[in-house]
């Protein structure tokens, strides 16, 4: 399971690194083509970058599938959840195991639906070719405009990041009816910072962040107020 977890988060990785790399290239590219620059203006012009923005398009569609389920693993996504939390424990936990279920169906369904598409999109002709098997009368499928990949390809991601996506539902609600805990992500954390804060102290690393100003109230003025001021 650890090394499924390292793939999947380096796969997420490498696909926003690269695409900010390949977005980043094309931009000066165009920019530094505009100058009259002797020889490098040539050289550039030959260059051809058409190919840049449908990449970076298929890549954030493989990232933000494969990030659906790992935003799913780590409890990322955001849920109404006030009135689950109002319910006593036991109704609560029976609606959250609800939940999750139908995320892992309906995440279910989009895959078998997906894995069906690409299947007839020219992914049976390629596997069929690949085993030397006959191809007579079937559907080769199109490709993209630029790159000229196969199609069923860059729609793989649909099949292959849904189904994880029903693997990690499948995973917290076991995880879930074992401890009863759910996967929980602190929005208000940024990795890498150090969370040096005084417990018996809060509100101390935000300072720099408030209003230093004579237009909103202060906790100390409050407590000076008179009850009637309040």
């Amino acid at each position: 399971m650890r090394i499924l977890d390292h793939l999947e988060e380096g796969l997420i990785a490498f696909l926003i690194g690269a695409a900010t790399l390949i977005i980043f290239a094309a931009v000066l590219h165009r920019y530094l083509s505009g100058l009259a620059i002797p020889g490098v203006q040539d050289w550039l012009l030959a260059l051809n970058f058409g190919w840049a923005q449908e990449l970076c398009i298929i890549m954030f569609v493989w990232m933000a599938k494969f990030g659906a389920a790992y935003g799913v693993r780590t409890g990322i996504h955001v849920g109404v959840d006030v009135l689950i939390n109002r319910l006593n424990p036991t109704l609560r936990n029976k609606f959250v195991v609800l939940g999750l279920l139908a995320g892992a169906l309906f995440t279910g369904i989009v895959a078998t639906l997906g894995a069906t598409f690409v299947w007839e999109n020219g992914a049976h002709y390629a596997f069929y070719k690949a085993a030397g098997l006959g191809i007579e009368g079937m559907f080769e499928g199109p490709t993209t405009p630029d790159l000229e990949w196969p199609t069923w390809i860059v729609y793989s991601a649909i099949p292959l990041g849904s189904s994880l996506m029903c693997f990690r539902f499948l995973q917290v609600t076991v995880a879930f009816l074992r401890t009863g805990d759910l996967p929980h992500h602190d929005h208000g954390h940024v990795d890498g910072l150090d969370d040096s804060e005084d417990p018996a102290q809060p509100g101390q690393l935000d300072q720099i962040f408030r209003m230093d100003d004579n237009l909103h109230p202060k906790v100390d003025d409050l407590a000076q107020a008179p009850e009637e001021k309040r």
